[in-house]
């Protein structure tokens, strides 16, 4: 057996969890993983759908005392769940509601007293224990599976928290935005926590009131785990917030005006996460200071023609990356944009994500986004875009991209639309944008 790790660094009475304002202790979050382990079906994978992070976090740590692997799937939908019920078929859903057109076993978690039982003895995982598959989002395609042994996890939280420096202390709470199905969602809002010793907050809240309310119901100081998407929102909704260490974001280019505003409204300081599912996160920055990354210590960037390769201790092999790189040193890079978002018009070149970027800094514009379609009319090829601008019509957004923009890369056709199909990290599945492509063709026809 290789060297262990143990579950999580609070001590017996530290503060675990902050629940509607009253927080539950290490040793009774321990004794209600220990409850439910005893309660799980025998079967090898477990489908961990609480929305509730503390149901969550007892479902993943009773699968791990119990030696089942977590499956995390990008999104709760029936054809996705139903999908990986039959590539695992020796698996079982866990969650708090039922959703309609899952065909597998299910176990709705029932915690009868949350937090009132009391376990005092830690236990030490093996390092080499497979603890979970994270799936990618399905931004450039079919989600694919991504093996997580306990010590990969460990490692790449440790990391994170040296670069952050998220001690005891320096940070009391953290609350999150994002689900922690997502390797984003899981690293921050779960490892994180457990590693540092350090209480999260339950919920995930979505509406920024319901954000503002949850930092207050969390004692200072404060971190904040988010996404453009809601920073944005926040910023617009603009209310009194509570008093905030710091943000750290990820899952979507910020932009350098974004995380200023931010900054400057919140009184706080807006850091930026660089990874992938594939290998975790790897590398920070704080926006508004350059768009240069810095790789965490111990990491390792090496490039081979145009695909750069990520190294570290923790990670069992080299995980190629889908952006482009360039290295500037040891230390740090710079990105040129993904791979399978690198378009080529007539001739000339762009990156979809700088596209985006373009059409989002438009003031009028609230979220937007560019999509090259899988078929091409006539033998052209045209990229599409859609945008949401309740204020303004199509031709005005047209306008202001070419200001910007090569005319090769405007979008023909440019869609208005009420909302982005985006899931709970805020990512847009590339099948999701062209299912909506589909439906604005039909309804024009």
């Amino acid at each position: 057996m290789s060297s262990g790790f143990p579950l999580f660094r609070h001590a017996p009475t530290d503060p675990f969890v902050w629940r509607r304002g009253e927080s539950i202790t290490a040793s009774a979050f321990l004794h209600d993983v220990m409850e439910l382990a005893e309660r799980l079906p025998e079967r090898r994978y477990l489908l961990n759908l609480c929305e509730d992070r503390y149901h969550f976090m007892v479902g993943f740590a009773a699968a791990v005392i119990k030696g089942q692997v977590n499956l995390l799937p990008p999104n709760r939908t029936p054809d996705l769940i139903n999908e990986l019920a039959e590539r695992y078929p020796d698996s079982y859903c866990l969650f708090e509601r039922g959703i309609d057109g899952v065909e597998l076993l299910s176990v709705r978690l029932q915690i009868e007293a949350a937090g009132k039982g009391r376990v005092d003895q830690i236990p030490v995982i093996d390092g080499e224990q497979l603890i979970a598959i994270a799936f990618t989002s399905g931004s450039t395609g079919a989600p694919k599976p991504n093996p997580k042994q306990w010590r990969e996890l460990v490692i790449g939280a440790d990391r994170a928290i040296s670069r952050f420096n998220i001690v005891v202390g320096k940070v009391s709470a953290l609350v999150a935005t994002v689900p922690p199905q997502h390797m984003y969602g899981l690293e921050t809002s779960v490892l994180m926590p457990w590693r540092a010793g350090i209480a999260v907050h339950t919920g995930r809240p979505f509406f920024p009131a319901d954000v503002v309310e949850a930092l207050a119901l969390v004692p200072e100081p404060r971190l904040l785990i988010t996404t453009p998407l809601h920073l944005r929102a926040c910023l617009k909704a603009d209310l009194a917030w509570p008093g905030l260490r710091f943000i750290i974001s990820a899952t979507a280019p910020l932009s350098a005006d974004l995380a200023r505003q931010a900054e400057e409204r919140l009184d706080t300081q807006v850091m930026e996460i660089f990874g992938c599912t594939e290998a975790g996160s790897i590398a920070s920055r704080r926006t508004t200071e350059g768009a240069c990354w810095h790789l965490y210590d111990g990491m390792s960037l090496r490039l081979s023609g145009e695909t750069g390769y990520v190294e570290g201790e923790q990670l069992p092999q080299p995980v190629p990356l889908s952006d482009r790189i360039e290295k500037i040193d040891r230390h740090h890079f710079s990105l040129l944009g993904r791979n399978e978002e690198m378009v080529n018009i007539a001739g000339k070149r762009a990156s979809l994500s700088d596209l985006n970027h373009k059409l989002n800094a438009i003031s009028e514009v609230e979220d937007g986004a560019f999509i090259m379609p899988d078929t091409v009319d006539a033998g052209t090829t045209r990229l599409t875009a859609f945008v949401v601008a309740p204020t303004v019509d199509e031709a005005t957004v047209m306008q202001r991209l070419k200001r910007g923009i090569d005319a090769a890369f405007l979008p023909r056709p440019l869609y208005k639309v009420d909302a982005l199909p985006r899931n709970e990290t805020g990512k847009l599945p590339r099948a999701a944008l062209l299912k909506l492509l589909e439906q604005r063709k039909v309804g024009s026809q």
